[in-house]
């Protein structure tokens, strides 16, 4: 016997005993669970009411704002690394925009300097911005333009109060892309 018949006379075995069996045992089975009533449903729990809190302030303290005593306690956090942003810097104009507002639409080559073409939402404006420019309301700083992306760095403060890099990119958008 060959190898191919070792394989298909077992398969043949199998698949002629999947001929047309009596399944009326089954169906008569089924029929009786079908017929069974459903159990009953568990009542919905009780849900307690609590009693709002009306608060009036009057002479009371504001609660979102540190009083006097705890803040001796409890030591504000220092900037060890020097990293926070400098205060006195001048804004520049795509700062007062969240990252998400913003739209990379193209970029251009001028010498040997790569720029993006930016797309203000917001304002519906159109903007060129290189390396060294700033971006966003975290501070954000372009490292990096490419003709696909623009990688930029921003200056964030983690739970503590101190002051972080977190990197960030805006990608070229799908509808430029295909213009």
């Amino acid at each position: 016997m060959r190898v191919q018949d070792w394989i298909t006379l077992p398969l043949a075995l199998i698949l002629g005993g999947c001929g047309n069996n009596d399944l009326s045992d089954l169906e008569v089975y089924a029929a009786q669970i079908k017929q069974r009533p459903p159990p009953p449903i568990d009542p919905l729990p009780e849900i307690a009411l609590v009693e709002p809190f009306a608060y009036h302030p009057g002479q009371r303290r504001d609660p979102f704002v540190m009083d006097k005593e705890t803040a001796a306690i409890i030591p504000m956090p220092q900037d060890p690394g020097g990293m926070a942003p400098d205060p006195k810097r001048p804004r520049q104009f795509l700062e007062h925009f969240a990252l998400d507002g913003l739209l990379m639409r193209g970029s251009l080559q001028q010498d040997e300097r790569i720029w993006a073409l930016v797309y203000a939402k917001e304002d519906q404006t159109l903007h060129r911005v290189g390396i060294g420019d700033y971006l966003g309301q975290n501070h954000g700083r372009i490292i990096r333009v490419s003709e696909q992306r623009i990688d930029l760095t921003e200056r964030v403060q983690d739970g503590t109060g101190r002051w972080m890099d977190r990197k960030a990119s805006i990608a070229l958008t799908q509808d430029a892309k295909r213009k």
